[in-house]
């Protein structure tokens, strides 16, 4: 069914018109005709062509065919000539968007020719910009002779958004709320629906950003008082063994003092409740977010609009001998994609041994600097600059990961637009979740768990060994390593994002001799803003969906993910804002009635995040052995004791032994002269160093622990979706009346029909 904002009013008949000619200033562009009746001269240019006036006598014949193969379309175009460029203004006559009404007329519904309401400006430039991708000259599309330098720029105008530059893309609204309604009546739904998306993802962070908070902070309630961070502190005749080659000495237990006590910040006994609500968290978001689409798409009038019947009209606009193009599929192709894609993966895995790599002889190098402090703090410095690192390798495999999914949905030979975009989605986030999660998932899951034990190490290359959490555990490295990208993009890759569109216009617009035609000076001033392409916006989403990855995601090991997110978001709404309305030139509008896959890609990130939180929870968190201690080996094993902490003894209990006389080169070793045993994290007995009781039956519970905590938020998660239904009621109640009203309406006419005396034909 036809939106009742895409109803036009029909040229009328009768009108005389007469076309004049006008021969273009020092250029060999053609005569022009201009129709000038008042209903043709009243309408807007609807697009803009620019051509270098230095280009190549060759390319001269080609526009000059594609501006003709236009008019026969039933386009005019006016050109205006500046000193270096041509411009080159489209309009599209009325007939086109009255035949684009009638063939999205429901049978039922009134003639084209009655219809008082005005076209709106963005279907305008969606079926103007439709056609002339679809025009051809020589055999070549519109972007084809961009690419080939026949023309230099495309673009719809910037007209009407003053409105928006003063209630929407300023920092001092910030705190207020979006103008979703104009945002759709000058970008189209699809960008509409974006900005309405972030915007509900920004005020749900806000209950997430208070108990991860709240998480954070009841750390500091046992920061002193914490029985393990007493103990670690005290434990001055404990000595740890050296943990890598960077290492050559031994180090008392009590100096990792500080680190036991940041560490008990994020790994508490909340963390887990923390993991369970963000589950349950995502699961509501999503929800509730359906509610929110199917109200503001019922508003919109777009709740039976047919997207295929918009393209297959489309079509037919542009060439009335259009030939259904079919869905297609070759598995030889799906083969092909598949494999090529596994290999992607693989290589994105590969770029995480890389990182590993890195830290190894990161960590090589430190140890032998020059500078103390280096030495001291070896692991934090391979920890923070593998951190960086990675952030390179993200950007940089951004690039090529968006290339790679291109050249893919390119082969697998999409039907339509849409088709294309959720075929390059899937693609495009598969390999960007490897690319940003690689680095995560080793240091939660693998870091220092195949590392051997101490006078026995796994070695890289038979050379280097390789590197093991820091001493307060690998909690403490992820924390890290969570901070330090996700501060990164958020911080670092908004400014980039903001400066960068704002310098290269500020550039581009360098003051020169204006023109005194006051239509010409607002072309050249699109001309000089910021291009776009047609996944400008896809770039946003894929940029709020790893976000939403790093908050839900991991969430366990950095509780303040989402208050990050949160500031973050309110600095992203205004900054996405500025840049379209006063940095970019104005995205094509496109029709939507949801976000597409996007939402599939939300579920999907929804799921993974309880699996990977119930991982860091059992085997990167100690809330496992910590409980396990209370109630099997600790002193409470038989009952609680009020005068005893129940953890009373943990440390000693979870590190190991090893007999220094045990080392290859123990002389090498600073102090192993007075020192007989030293301290290492892991379950294995000192006699033979082979895992001991206490680590099967650790392992055995955190597999069941996995288990239970994914069943119960995954089951927390599917009741949550069945109790708050995808649809309000009064939203189906409304679709329910129309349909309703409308058989009553047909049903009235066919009585009428059969009631009225019958007509005698003379």
């Amino acid at each position: 069914m036809a939106s009742s904002q895409d109803v036009f009013v029909t040229k009328a008949k009768g009108e005389d018109s007469f076309q004049i000619l006008v021969q273009p200033e020092n250029d060999s562009l053609p005569l022009m005709e201009i129709n000038t009746s008042k209903t043709e001269a009243s309408e807007p240019w609807d697009y803009v062509l620019v051509v270098n006036r230095h280009t190549k006598r060759e390319h001269r014949n080609i526009y000059l065919q594609f501006l003709e193969n236009l008019k026969g379309k039933g386009f005019q175009y006016e050109v205006k000539n500046d000193q270096k460029k041509i411009f080159c203004g489209i309009r599209a006559e009325s007939r086109i968007f009255d035949l684009y009404c009638t063939l999205l007329l429901e049978p039922e519904d009134q003639a084209p020719t009655q219809r008082l309401t005005p076209i709106p400006p963005t279907t305008r430039i969606r079926i103007v910009n439709f056609v002339l991708k679809n025009t051809t000259a020589a055999g070549d599309t519109l972007g084809d002779l961009v690419k080939k330098g026949v023309f230099e720029a495309k673009f719809p105008l910037h007209k009407g958004g003053g409105d928006l530059k003063t209630t929407w893309a300023r920092w001092r609204n910030m705190f207020q709320k979006q103008p979703i309604d104009d945002i759709r009546c000058y970008f189209g739904e699809k960008v509409a629906l974006y900005f309405a998306w972030l915007g509900w993802y920004t005020y749900m962070l806000v209950p997430a950003a208070l108990f991860g908070l709240i998480t954070f902070l009841s750390g500091f309630s046992l920061f002193n008082a914490s029985q393990i961070s007493k103990e670690i502190c005290e434990a001055h005749d404990i000595f740890m063994c050296p943990r890598g080659d960077h290492s050559r000495r031994y180090q008392r237990l009590s100096d990792t003092c500080t680190f036991a006590k940041l560490t008990h910040l994020f790994d508490n006994e909340g963390t887990v409740v923390f993991a369970i609500f963000m589950a349950l968290w995502a699961t509501v978001f999503l929800e509730i977010w359906k509610r929110q689409r199917a109200k503001v798409v019922l508003h919109w009038d777009l709740y039976g609009w047919d997207e295929d019947q918009e393209e297959m009209a489309l079509q037919l606009i542009n060439d009335p001998h259009y030939k259904l193009q079919q869905h297609e599929h070759s598995y030889l192709r799906s083969t092909i994609i598949l494999i090529l894609s596994l290999f992607m993966i693989c290589f994105m895995i590969g770029m995480a041994h890389i990182l590993v790599v890195y830290r190894v002889l990161a960590a090589a190098l430190f140890s032998s600097s020059a500078l103390p402090f280096l030495e001291e703090q070896v692991t934090t410095a391979v920890v923070v600059t593998g951190a960086l690192v990675h952030y390179v390798t993200i950007s940089i495999m951004t690039m090529a990961n968006k290339r790679v999914a291109l050249k893919l949905c390119d082969f697998e030979k999409p039907r339509t637009l849409s088709e294309q975009e959720s075929k390059f989605t899937i693609k495009f986030f598969t390999l960007q979740f490897f690319a940003h999660f690689s680095s995560l998932i080793y240091i939660a899951f693998i870091l220092g768990r195949i590392n051997g034990h101490p006078g026995k190490s796994v070695r890289l290359a038979g050379l280097w060994k390789l590197e093991e959490c820091h001493l307060s555990g690998c909690m403490m490295d992820l924390f890290l390593q969570m901070a330090i990208i996700m501060g990164l993009k958020q911080t670092l890759s908004n400014c980039i994002e903001y400066l960068k569109p704002w310098l290269a216009h500020k550039c581009r617009s360098v003051p020169g001799r204006e023109s005194s035609d006051p239509e010409l000076r607002d072309w050249k001033h699109n001309y000089h803003l910021n291009p776009v392409h047609p996944f400008s916006l896809f770039d946003e989403f894929m940029e709020m969906m790893m976000q939403y990855g790093f908050t839900t995601i991991f969430v366990a090991a950095f509780p303040l993910a989402p208050l990050l997110a949160l500031f973050s978001n309110l600095v992203q709404i205004r900054l996405d804002a500025i840049k379209m309305v006063r940095l970019q030139r104005r995205l094509v509008p496109r029709k939507a009635k949801d976000i597409g896959t996007w939402l599939q890609v939300l579920k999907t990130i929804g799921v993974l995040a309880v699996i990977a939180n119930g991982m860091v929870i059992a085997f990167t968190s100690e809330f496992i052995p910590r409980v396990v201690y209370k109630y099997r080996y600790g002193p409470c094993r038989e009952g609680a004791h009020p005068e005893v902490d129940c953890l009373t003894g943990y440390v000693n209990h979870s590190l190991s032994v090893f007999y220094t006389k045990d080392f290859n080169d123990s002389v090498r070793i600073k102090g192993s002269e007075h020192i007989t045993e030293c301290r290492y994290r892991d379950y294995r007995n000192a006699q033979d160093y082979n895992f001991s009781e206490q680590f099967w039956v650790l392992l055995a519970i955190r597999l069941a622990f996995l288990i239970l905590f994914e069943h119960v938020a995954l089951c927390i998660k599917l009741v949550a979706a069945w109790f708050v239904p995808d649809v309000p009621q009064k939203v189906k109640n409304t679709v329910l009346k129309e349909k309703y009203q409308r058989l009553r309406d047909k049903y009235q006419r066919f009585q009428k029909m059969c009631s009225s005396p019958k007509s005698t034909t003379v």
